[in-house]
């Protein structure tokens, strides 16, 4: 019995990953973290104020009435050995200084986009290339349309041809969890075209 105990393989814990999930106010952000995570996520939402009026614009197609003023917080077992952590990021501008803490240590982001509001993703888009933080860009499909085709998101976002521009839908998780799959990938490729050659 005790022989038969030995010989079974030693399951090691899944190797832990942190992934930024950014973006502007209001582009679904809360909603892909929810929409993933295998634990309820945690979230800091607040009930938007009269004084946030003209300065948070959640857009047109939205009800949205709370707003996230720290972060969210899930988790998703890829499989037995990789689970993701995921931390989402406020997305006013102003909560801004939140995102180096919210980053450190991270493989990569995901910056979600609403395609008729591309000027609220700038702050994000600036940030990770700044820190030099693998990113991928994830136009969320709002009523099942993305308001705008990936080659005019990445023109008008500028944004450079070996950064990953993938649409999603923010409420669907096999969705959200193919997104996640392309930061990886970017990640990984990153870390191994930046490995330093073996010595001789």
């Amino acid at each position: 019995m005790d022989s038969a105990r030995s010989t079974e393989p030693v399951r090691r814990p899944p190797v832990p990953v942190k992934i930024v999930i950014a973006g502007g106010f209001g582009v679904g952000k809360t909603t892909t973290v929810g929409a993933i995570s295998d634990i309820p996520p945690l979230t800091t939402e607040a009930e938007m104020t009269a004084e946030s009026v003209g300065i948070d614009n959640p857009g047109q197609r939205t009800e949205k009435r709370t707003t996230t003023v720290a972060m969210d917080f899930g988790s998703v077992s890829i499989d037995h050995s990789l689970k993701l952590y995921l931390f989402g990021t406020p997305g006013q501008e102003r909560f801004g200084y939140m995102w180096d803490d919210l980053s450190r240590g991270a493989l990569g982001a995901m910056v979600v986009v609403d395609a008729s509001r591309l000027d609220d993703c700038y702050p994000a888009v600036d940030y990770f290339e700044q820190v030099g933080l693998p990113f991928i860009v994830a136009v969320n499909a709002f009523d099942g349309r993305l308001g705008a085709d990936l080659d005019t998101v990445r023109w008008a976002l500028a944004i450079q041809d070996h950064t990953p521009v993938v649409a999603f839908d923010a409420r669907n998780r096999t969705s959200v969890r193919d997104a996640l799959l392309v930061v990886l990938d970017l990640a990984l490729h990153r870390a191994v075209s930046h490995r330093s050659p073996l010595r001789a």
